[in-house]
């Protein structure tokens, strides 16, 4: 920014009024053109809160012999399960232990990778090295092969013991991307100066670079829990997790392993929980592509 002195014609100048934030109309402009985007960060945010939020207020319905597989009515809008409950009720109530599994693994695998890619491009040396070298490794082993062998000895008892694990699995390549990233702010003259001042490292990382990859790693965190989200109901619909409590995972597997596919009344047992989770993917895909635009000046630019 240049320190020449402003003209005394600027209207800022002789008007005291104030130039608007580049930013703001960028955020307007974003959210105005990119209508996919819109709805997907409003379907994302509704389907995440109501998760949390409805299992709170809704009983759990009993199963019912009498009522297996019925038909959609009026009592029961999207028919009922092999268990004689309805349909509905249960997607309501399956969406919590999802929401927080994705949560709980987009943050350890995040945190993962910020950490230990910070350290390895700041600090270099034989940190680096060993590092990258683990880091390859993981990027070598197909990651869903590997969670199918550990979820068969790991005792998956609850929610958060699978979102360990699958945050455990999530980070090598996000670790790379905060690495390089690292590596080229570590070069800026704010973080050298921070240096010269005599900061330490960690506080030289937190303060100085990692808020300039705040944007990054929002959307980041925004795919991390889709993934969380496919691992998850992959190893349900496996019956590689314990089949206890309520989630869409369980709704996909008790559908297809009590013959869902051979009833004519039983189709939304099995597709209701199958879309739910395909809008709730899309949706935080198309806002965290809205928010790339938004965040990232370049890309906001192409759109124009």
């Amino acid at each position: 920014m240049s320190n020449s002195p402003l003209p005394t014609t600027d209207p800022t100048v002789l008007t005291g009024a104030r130039t608007p934030h580049p930013g703001k109309g960028r955020w307007r402009s974003a959210l105005g053109a990119s209508v996919t985007g819109t709805v997907g960060g409003v379907v994302f945010l509704l389907m995440c809160v109501a998760s949390l939020i409805l299992p709170w207020f809704i009983a759990v319905p009993a199963a019912n012999s009498a009522l297996i597989y019925a038909p959609p009515s009026a009592e029961h809008f999207l028919g009922t399960d092999a268990d004689g409950r309805d349909v509905l009720t249960m997607i309501l109530l399956g969406g919590r232990d999802v929401i927080i599994v994705s949560i709980i693994s987009a943050t350890v695998s995040t945190g993962i990778a910020v950490v230990l890619g910070a350290l390895a491009a700041y600090l270099r040396g034989w940190v680096d090295s060993l590092v990258i070298q683990f880091t390859d490794f993981m990027l070598t082993i197909p990651q869903f092969a590997l969670l199918v062998v550990l979820a068969v000895y790991v005792r998956l008892d609850s929610p958060v013991m699978l979102a360990l694990l699958l945050g455990g699995l999530g980070w090598p390549g996000l670790l790379r991307a905060v690495r390089a990233q690292v590596l080229s702010l570590k070069e800026r003259e704010y973080v050298e100066a921070a240096r010269i001042v005599g900061l330490s490292t960690p506080v030289i990382i937190g303060r100085e670079i990692l808020p300039n990859m705040a944007s990054y790693l929002m959307i980041h965190f925004i795919f991390a829990m889709t993934g969380a989200t496919y691992a998850m109901v992959g190893l349900y619909l496996l019956g590689l997790a314990p089949m206890t409590g309520i989630n869409w995972g369980i709704m996909i597997n008790n559908a297809w392993a009590k013959g869902a596919l051979f009833f004519t009344n039983a189709a939304w047992s099995i597709m209701a929980p199958l879309l739910v989770v395909s809008v709730l993917q899309l949706s935080a895909i198309w806002f965290a592509r809205t928010l790339e635009q938004l965040l990232n000046p370049r890309l906001a630019g192409k759109q124009k």
